[in-house]
């Protein structure tokens, strides 16, 4: 049941850094401490889903096509968040909101695909 759950914790921190994130680009605001956490909380608790994700297929619920098909694609929205520490040492603060908001995007929409993919529908059980 957690690992369900964190699924909203996960898009409200994409909803939030993308807001803030949107908001620093704008402004052209300088890249700071929060905005290093908002990125360091998305992944951290898409992190978090996916090891608990995998302690249920491993664990407690076996290995089907369609589980081994949505563990894949939540690891490569995880890879893809992750990818942000390809820009963490530049200087330019828009290069850094813009590629983040990029990377938050396409870890979304992995997680939506192999949500839909398993279950038939994001809010549906």
């Amino acid at each position: 049941m957690i690992h369900g759950e964190i699924r909203w914790l996960v898009a409200l921190a994409a909803a939030v850094a993308l807001a803030r994130f949107s908001y620093g680009l704008a402004l052209k605001k300088e890249y700071g401490g929060l905005d290093r956490g908002l990125m360091s909380g998305f992944t951290g608790l898409l992190d978090l889903n996916l090891v608990l994700g995998l302690v249920l297929i491993v664990g407690l619920e076996g290995m089907t096509g369609r589980r081994i098909e949505h563990a894949v694609t939540m690891l490569l929205a995880a890879v893809a968040a992750h990818s942000s520490v390809a820009w963490k040492r530049s200087e330019d603060s828009a290069k850094k909101f813009r590629n983040n908001m990029i990377v938050i995007v396409v870890a979304v929409l992995l997680v939506v695909v192999a949500v839909v993919r398993l279950r038939g529908g994001w809010i549906f059980r």
